[in-house]
């Protein structure tokens, strides 16, 4: 038997990460994974979520294969994390080569999902807000908002960003906004129709639960709404759960857009409506470009292992 070569694993920290993943390249990359989920390239299970008894949080396992890599994110989901200054996601996206199974690198999850959904978020706006939307809300502060303020300004000619937290106004600050960005850990709705302005997209990317939704259930039902997949959508969506008894309809996935099979907005006036659930692929697409770009720049830690 020939003796075992060992393996050089890259290990990420969460700066390095920051530093490599830039938002231009992680929407491209993001906008390529999604089509290659539309076309039928990617296995892409549903997440698994394990809740222990009396834990103060979850662990998600979310597993995808995309040839050459398989992928593994697991995260733990901590909602109280925030008061100690932490982030609610943490956890490492591990990736392995797709012919051999073997390791080739551990990478911070924080980092990792707060750059790549903010990417998907601007994927959707490039797709579906009016070309002319200018003036872009936010609600909520922490990572995922900033994350969005600063990668939705790359697809559309944003002049004014309203940023709401906790003490502020939703509605004084939605009202009149092109752009909508839903990035809280609310369990119940805070954004309603009657806020929303004619032509607005929203991207709702802070419920990835079936408990737990960010939007009214006829802002949903009322608005045109696309999902980044279907499966993932109708089994982990509160926000579209819901809404289905008001008449709520997935129109397409942003794949499907991407690859021209399907159609977006359809009008000036119409509300569109995104809803982000975050994909297992999605994490697969940044680690892979992570991985490419620390082994040309030399960046990270390449250890034994």
């Amino acid at each position: 038997m020939l003796p075992l070569m060992p393996v050089k694993l890259l290990v990420l920290n969460e700066h390095v990460v920051t530093e490599l993943l830039d938002l231009p390249s992680c929407i491209a990359a993001m906008e390529d994974a999604l089509a290659a989920l539309a076309r039928g390239e990617v296995h892409n299970p549903l997440r698994q979520a394990i809740r222990a008894p009396g834990a103060a949080g979850l662990l998600g396992l979310m597993p995808a294969y995309r040839a050459p890599f398989y992928a593994l994110k697991e995260v733990c989901v901590f909602p109280g994390n925030p008061k100690r200054g932490l982030d609610t996601h943490l956890g490492a996206v591990i990736l392995h080569s797709g012919e051999t199974g073997e390791p080739l690198a551990i990478m911070n999850a924080s980092a990792i999902t707060a750059i790549r959904t903010a990417a998907v978020s601007a994927v959707a706006t490039k797709l579906l807000a009016r070309e002319d939307a200018s003036v872009l809300a936010i609600l909520g502060t922490g990572v995922q908002g900033k994350s969005h303020r600063d990668a939705i300004p790359l697809v559309r000619p944003i002049r004014e960003i309203r940023m709401c937290g906790r003490d502020g106004s939703v509605e004084e600050a939605v009202r009149g906004a092109d752009i909508i960005v839903t990035a809280t850990n609310s369990r119940e709705p805070i954004l309603k129709r009657e806020w929303v302005a004619p032509g607005a997209h929203i991207n709702a990317v802070g419920s990835s639960v079936a408990s737990a939704r960010e939007l009214e259930a006829d802002l949903v039902a009322s608005a045109s709404l696309f999902v980044d997949r279907r499966e993932s959508t109708v089994n982990e969506s509160g926000d579209y759960l819901a809404a289905v008894e008001r008449g709520a309809v997935i129109r397409a996935e942003l794949g499907e857009l991407l690859i021209g099979v399907a159609e977006g907005r359809k009008s000036p006036g119409e509300v569109t409506l995104f809803k982000s659930l975050g994909l297992a692929v999605e994490d697969l697409a940044s680690a892979a470009l992570l991985y490419e770009k620390a082994r040309v720049s030399g960046r990270g830690e390449w250890v034994e292992f």
